[in-house]
């Protein structure tokens, strides 16, 4: 949760978006993303169902995002699911996770596991 909340802090302050736009004006490029990029990734073989509102990722985002990493996202949560991602107001589905000991990530949890897949060279995602 720590680290994608950094990136998330990041690219929050104005100043960063100024330095940014001075590389690129002084000629520094990297590649633009085309979207996620599919992979094996962490989330190979994993099932995840999402719940709530999360903060800053839509659930389509969120959904790509996973299926970028090999994950499935699923509509509910039964013994097979692997990760229950919840937001605000989560409900029912919550619930369920806990009572089957489905292990439960925020958005923040979410964002670094898929950054620490990145990193480790599990994935090729690009946020």
């Amino acid at each position: 949760p720590i680290v994608a909340q950094s990136i998330q802090q990041f690219f929050a302050e104005p100043h960063n978006h100024e330095v940014i736009a001075t590389l690129r004006g002084a000629g520094v490029h990297w590649p633009e993303s085309t979207g996620l990029q599919q992979s094996a990734g962490i989330l190979a073989g994993k099932t995840l169902v999402l719940t709530g509102t999360l903060p800053t990722l839509s659930r389509d985002a969120a959904k790509d995002h996973i299926e970028a990493a090999g994950g499935k996202v699923a509509g509910s949560v039964s013994k097979k699911t692997d990760y229950v991602v919840a937001g605000v107001e989560a409900g029912s589905k919550l619930d369920k996770a806990q009572q089957l000991g489905v292990a439960i990530l925020d958005e923040a949890g979410l964002l670094a596991l898929l950054a620490s897949a990145d990193a480790s060279g599990q994935g090729s995602l690009s946020f």
